[in-house]
């Protein structure tokens, strides 16, 4: 079997380097696509070029997507899986985070995102013989709930579940392309089933809102979680990617690790008992 061919955003640490890590390792071809390619300098010093390609990538520039896979597919004429995983995170209330920072949010976390998965699509559809391929969505259960000092980066995540759900429910079954969305949950202290990431280390710091400062506040319980790095070893989650990666018939929802588990099942079981509290006054409608 020849090696797969992966496209990787937010390659330099966190998920996205262990993968990378991880596809070379297993003698597949890695195409690690990030801000600062300098960051892979080891990696390039390691692997031969015809096993890995690092190119420099800002998803929030479409052209700059754009020139990224076609850079790719001209050097290896295919790309069996991509991982969509370069984010930007802020921590800040609602009312105090500044429009040029959620707005680019927005760009990195669901325009970029978008652009990512759009150049998939057409590559795994026109190019790639036979047809097909895999796109992993790197989420996070801030897709399925809402955190207290999260609230653009919750909105995004969102919007990334809900574009996700749209482009599995448009795709022609004969493109033989599925998609994945993996809520994962990074460095919260205070859910043992998270893994430690570099996202505490990335992690914009927004001034309180005076309104906001009391400290039971949950706004400020979630300042208080995230602090320090904690919880499982994103090399074993990359293990379970590249396996997802390999079935036939992925799941177009992937929780990842516990607290991910436990976070959707709570959600599930909230809206249901809402369902049921509520139906009848549908009744006479």
């Amino acid at each position: 079997m020849s090696p797969k061919v992966w496209f990787i955003t937010g390659s330099s640490t966190g998920f996205g380097r262990s993968m990378t890590e991880l596809i070379l390792k297993k003698g597949d071809i890695a195409v690690a696509t990030l801000r600062q390619p300098d960051a892979l300098s080891d990696l390039v010093a390691k692997y031969p070029a015809d096993q890995l390609l690092v190119l420099k990538l800002d998803v929030a520039k479409p052209e700059e997507v754009s020139a990224a896979f076609s850079s790719a597919v001209a050097k290896f004429g295919r790309i069996d899986v991509v991982l969509n995983n370069a984010a930007y995170f802020a921590l800040g209330e609602v009312e105090g985070t500044p429009d040029e920072i959620a707005q680019y949010m927005f760009r990195v976390n669901f325009w970029g995102a978008m652009y990512v998965s759009k150049e998939a699509i057409k590559v795994f559809r026109e190019v790639n013989k036979p047809a097909g391929g895999r796109l992993l969505q790197i989420s996070s259960v801030a897709g399925i709930i809402a955190t207290a000092g999260l609230g653009y980066y919750v909105a995004s995540k969102h919007a990334l579940e809900g574009l996700s759900d749209t482009l599995a429910a448009e795709m022609d079954p004969e493109w033989n392309i599925k998609a994945s969305c993996l809520p994962l949950t990074q460095n919260a202290a205070h859910q043992p089933g998270a893994f430690r990431t570099n996202a505490i280390g990335n992690l914009v710091k927004l001034p309180q809102p005076p309104a906001y400062i009391k400290p039971t506040l949950p706004a400020n319980i979630t300042r208080g979680h995230l602090q320090t790095p904690f919880g499982a070893d994103p090399d074993k989650a990359a293990e379970k990617m590249y396996r997802l990666s390999e079935l036939h018939d992925p799941p177009l929802h992937f929780p990842l690790g516990k607290d991910a588990v436990v976070v959707m099942r709570k959600k599930i079981a909230a809206i249901s008992v809402d369902f049921d509290q509520y139906e009848s006054w549908s009744d006479d409608l």
